[in-house]
């Protein structure tokens, strides 16, 4: 079983990343964020407090999630919601909390189990979900390329958007590394890859040479 694990802060290039290299090694993807974020938003439509740790991980055991090519939750395609500003503004509250985070890491887990392995990418996959895997990366990029990369993914430009995409990348950071469980941080093992100035494929040809 091979397990590629893909770490790195908001707007690193993960996704594109790890789908990439998923797609030329035949292995399926993982996007653990995804799940953060669709428990977020299963939180936020119930009216869950967001500060209420075993609230959330009783509601992230109970939620039916399905992450693939499309996101589901409870049966109903969620893919574009998860992506919605409110959303991105709750998930590190709510992805900080023990129990909502032994729940999805367990799913986790079993997901590459039941796949045999795979690609998967989040924040900290290779320092605590697959400390074993036997690919770790760490890609990362200068802020002012992330935030130009969620911005063009967000399709704004406008100063002021640009700005409030900005201060939102430096808030997240703040939030996922100053957590007190799983903070985001580059494993002792991993391979970083800063790309700010590399594209797609030479990333990806980095990644694959470690295989």
């Amino acid at each position: 079983m091979r397990v590629i694990a893909i770490d790195g802060p908001a707007g690193s290039g993960k996704s594109t990343v790890a789908a990439a290299v998923a797609a030329l090694t035949g292995l399926e993807v993982l996007d653990t964020g995804a799940m953060y974020r669709a428990v977020t938003l299963a939180a936020l439509r119930a009216g869950t407090d967001l500060l209420d740790g075993a609230a959330l991980g009783d509601l992230a055991a109970s939620v039916r999630l399905t992450v693939g090519r499309r996101v589901q939750l409870g049966g109903e395609d969620v893919t574009n919601q998860i992506r919605s500003p409110e959303v991105g503004v709750a998930v590190s509250v709510v992805a900080a909390h023990a129990p909502v985070r032994e729940v999805l890491v367990a799913q986790q887990r079993a997901w590459v189990d039941e796949h045999g392995g795979g690609v998967v990418e989040g924040r900290d996959i290779g320092t605590v979900v697959f400390p074993d895997a036997d690919v770790k990366v760490y890609l990362t990029a200068s802020p002012d390329v992330r935030s130009r990369r969620r911005a063009g993914e967000l399709g704004v430009s406008a100063r002021d958007e640009l700005d409030a995409v900005a201060g939102g990348i430096a808030e997240r950071d703040r939030l996922d590394s100053g957590r007190a469980v799983s903070p985001l941080q580059t494993a002792a093992d991993a391979y970083v890859i800063d790309s700010s100035t590399l594209h797609l494929d030479e990333v990806v040809k980095e990644v694959l040479a470690l295989l």
